[in-house]
């Protein structure tokens, strides 16, 4: 494990940066209509970047704000998943890195410092939060079962998936306990690896959404799929579901229909 822990501490480091913005009166700067970014976003990100490039200079960098470079032996950076909770002082944000070798997850962190929330995975070797083992709800009724889900920037001018998201939510709603939508989807997958949700689905994610949350939820026991059931590619996949794995097929039932 001495390779994640030397991430992890990277990570915990950029955690204090996060923090202190956190604390302050952020100057904010729209990236799209709602779509934003703090200069927190930018000095989080850039302190990752130079702290990487020093210790593991044979991986590429892929990072929402900055470098987007070949996509092989990568990691992937989000500095701030929930940038607009970070924005409006609520405590549902994270730094999200996924590490991939040869295209394949190799370790998974997702930190929240504000709430001092720690999840990470290596690829065979399950899933932790604060060093505690976690796993999936066993939960097999979907009636039964929290959800969550994720509303895309692009509902603000894009008529298509506005129409997609509240289609979805007419169907699915009835058929489950609740929906939850807190506005991080790194978070949101490792509350499914952890079984505050029994599932999460969202469009329109980006891979440094999500690059680490998978793994997170396959070393705990969940599944990843597209809305069809098909293996989840970041890069070409419009929709994200991921569950304890038991209420899977339902839930793809419900989200491949055409409405």
């Amino acid at each position: 494990m001495k390779t994640l822990n030397e991430f992890t501490e990277i990570i915990k480091k950029a955690g204090e940066i996060f923090k202190e913005g956190f604390e302050k009166k952020l100057q904010i700067h729209s990236k799209g209509i709602k779509d934003l970014v703090t200069d927190y976003d930018i000095k989080v990100e850039k302190f990752l970047i130079k702290e990487f490039r020093k210790k593991f200079a044979n991986f590429s960098i892929i990072a929402e704000e900055s470098a987007k470079e070949k996509f092989n032996n990568s990691i992937i950076i989000d500095p701030i998943d929930g940038t607009t909770n970070f924005a409006h002082h609520i405590p549902h944000c994270a730094i999200s890195v996924g590490i991939y070798e040869k295209k394949e997850p190799k370790y998974a962190i997702v930190y929240n410092p504000i709430l001092n929330e720690l999840y990470y995975a290596k690829k065979g070797e399950e899933a932790y939060k604060n060093g505690e083992k976690i796993k999936v709800s066993n939960q097999n009724c979907l009636q039964r079962s929290l959800l969550a889900t994720g509303f895309p920037y692009s509902s603000a001018e894009n008529e298509d998936d506005l129409k997609w998201v509240i289609n979805k939510l007419k169907h699915i709603l009835p058929r489950c306990q609740d929906i939850r939508r807190l506005g991080s989807a790194s978070l949101d997958l490792c509350y499914v690896a952890e079984g505050k949700y029994e599932g999460f689905y969202e469009i329109n994610l980006k891979p440094w959404d999500v690059s680490a949350g998978v793994l997170i939820v396959k070393e705990a026991g969940g599944l990843i799929s597209n809305e069809f059931g098909y293996e989840y590619n970041f890069f070409e996949d419009r929709c994200i579901v991921a569950s304890n794995g038991i209420i899977h097929d339902e839930m793809i039932e419900i989200l491949s229909k055409k409405v």
